[in-house]
């Protein structure tokens, strides 16, 4: 692992404001994601990993520091521009909003990629099949468990072969051995095609497959 990063985030910083009180979800974070590195983020809920996830992908602007991605900036940048660039390098999978409701699952898989001229149906049914959605092609979001949602959210994430994973709890409600079906395809992503991935997770066993473990407390980055 070395060379340019992929991504390079400096000195982030995320506050909320809600009536009088104040939230810092993030403060000062820093992070560089290299090629064939996979990254493990830890921490308890309301430590500021789906902030962080969110400013990378570009979702959401930090009120202070800086996101390059691909050697371009990505933070404060016009929505457009921002969604060029996450269509261009990402693969992005969030608790929430990652599928299209009227959309199967096969089709939800293929539609970064079609939109990007670059569907790839056999690509998309292989991961479908690998993470265990094979019997669940043609059924929509609203007819998937918690679990299958999750899984079926991170095959849209990666079937367009992005450069960059960003995943927000990727194996959710599963059983030990999806879990550990989850978990190759998203080391075999990493590590077979010198991409990177950034993974929030409360998982010890993706954990263990991770080059780097990061851990963050109350918005800045902590010993384990």
């Amino acid at each position: 692992m070395s060379g340019a990063p992929l991504l390079n985030a400096t000195d982030l910083y995320r506050f909320y404001q809600v009536g009088d009180d104040e939230t810092r979800a993030l403060r000062g974070v820093s992070l560089e994601l290299q090629p064939g590195e996979l990254t493990v983020l830890l921490g308890s809920s309301g430590s500021g990993k789906s902030t962080l996830l969110a400013c990378l992908a570009g979702l959401d602007d930090p009120d202070g520091g800086w996101i390059e991605l691909g050697g371009e900036r990505l933070s404060r940048q016009p929505e457009a521009r921002r969604a060029r660039l996450r269509a261009a390098h990402l693969g992005v999978m969030l608790q929430s909003g990652n599928l299209i409701p009227h959309l199967t699952v096969l089709d939800n898989a293929l539609l970064t990629g079609s939109l990007l001229g670059r569907r790839d149906d056999v690509r998309a049914r292989e991961l479908l099949g690998r993470v265990g959605l094979a019997p669940h092609l043609h059924a929509y979001p609203a007819q998937l468990s918690g679990g299958e949602t999750a899984r079926a959210a991170l095959v849209a994430a990666l079937a367009h072969d992005p450069r960059i994973l960003l995943a927000d709890e990727p194996t959710a409600e599963v059983d030990a051995d999806t879990e550990d079906r989850v978990t190759d395809v998203i080391g075999e992503f990493v590590h077979g095609q010198g991409r990177a991935a950034l993974i929030a997770t409360h998982s010890q066993r993706l954990a263990g497959r991770a080059d780097r473990v990061l851990y963050l407390k109350d918005g800045r980055w902590a010993d384990a």
